[in-house]
């Protein structure tokens, strides 16, 4: 059964290859109809201005304004695409494009204006999903583990949902009910900066790259010897945490396999600190499409690792589906991290409304 008007969530990654929207109806609780759907690429041109505003202390007041724009065009393409106008959309949740990331010093920064987007589309937005858990002493991050919950009711458990953006992060869903969430390392944001610099591609797409070449094991010991992986959960990093000191000696395939390597490495030394042994992943992100990437995760984790559309979710949507959903939680006054998703002291509220 549907529940109300519909909502639409938009999504910039840490990959910053593009805008992902999607639609989804949902009480806050249960997610009872998903809908159409839309990625919109950006042009070298627009991912290069907002690497240029990576990091901390940047102007970003053009990026942030261009940026809003873009994802205003995603909507319109959007509405466009499922034959619905403004009227049928109840809210945006806006999650922006994360800049920079330091929850010890309890700053996150995600550039996009919410007030803004409300203007141009004529639709309410929530934005700054993450101020509020970080302000409160949480991580900010991940934030999609309570969408997760929701979609996975009927799913047997314990289970993980890793999402491979450019940062790596899992959901760890208990029988229990438990919900445990960090991320766990780099994902492809290592491998996309190599091939860019090595290849002058935005991506090892289908992970051909890597197969050319050999793993380095010394060169990944030295990656795995950071004292985040002995961090347990919750945790989170910022997606310039890491770096390619290790592999620059490396021919490009070596250094791309070794990379791929260390995503899959990262993710199985998080085994240890759930609280039982899940015998099935289910992946989401654009690291789900590589080949190579996912048969070093099987080897690595010794379990059924899958693309999450094994078990009927959209892995290109979920993140923007995920921020649909904490709109309508934040609309609701419903908590959107927990101190067993980003270590926040308190179930934390968030989100800031802007009114069309």
């Amino acid at each position: 059964m549907s529940v109300g008007k519909w909502l639409l969530g938009l999504m910039s990654g840490t990959s910053m290859d593009g805008i992902d929207a999607a639609l989804i109806k949902s009480d806050g609780y249960r997610v009872t109809e998903t809908g159409m759907t839309l990625s919109y690429n950006y042009s070298p041109e627009q991912r290069s201005l907002l690497q240029s505003v990576m990091g901390e202390g940047k102007d970003v007041r053009v990026a942030e304004e261009q940026m809003t724009r873009w994802h205003h065009d995603a909507v319109t393409a959007l509405l466009n695409k499922a034959n619905l106008t403004s009227e049928d959309v109840e809210l945006i949740g806006f999650h922006g494009q994360t800049t920079f990331h330091d929850p010890s010093r309890r700053i996150t920064v995600q550039i996009g204006n919410g007030d803004l987007l409300a203007k141009l589309s004529g639709i309410p937005v929530v934005n700054d999903f993450r101020k509020a858990d970080v302000a409160a002493g949480g991580e900010g991050a991940p934030f999609a583990p309570l969408y997760h919950q929701a979609l996975a009711q009927d799913l047997e458990k314990p289970l993980v949902v890793l999402n491979i953006g450019g940062v790596s992060n899992i959901t760890y869903l208990d029988p229990d009910g438990t919900v445990l969430a960090c991320d766990t390392g780099p994902g492809n944001g290592l491998i996309d900066d190599w091939v860019e610099k090595h290849f002058g591609q935005a991506m090892d797409e289908g992970g051909k790259i890597a197969a050319k070449g050999t793993v380095n094991t010394a060169a990944l010991d030295v990656m795995l010897d950071k004292p985040f992986f002995d961090q347990a959960p919750p945790k989170s990093l910022d997606r310039y945490d890491f770096n390619l000191d290790a592999v620059q000696n490396l021919n490009p395939e070596d250094g791309a396999a070794t990379l791929t390597a260390f995503t899959a490495a990262v993710n199985a030394k998080i085994v240890g600190f759930l609280p039982k042994r899940p015998e099935r992943w289910v992946v989401t992100g654009g690291g789900r499409h590589n080949p190579v990437l996912m048969e070093a995760l099987r080897s690595a984790l010794g379990v059924a690792v899958d693309p999450v559309e094994r078990v009927g979710w959209d892995g290109d949507a979920l993140e923007a589906q995920a921020f649909a959903f904490l709109a309508k939680r934040s609309q609701l006054e419903l908590p959107l991290s927990l101190p067993t998703t980003t270590k926040v002291p308190e179930p934390c509220l968030g989100g800031v409304l802007h009114a069309a």
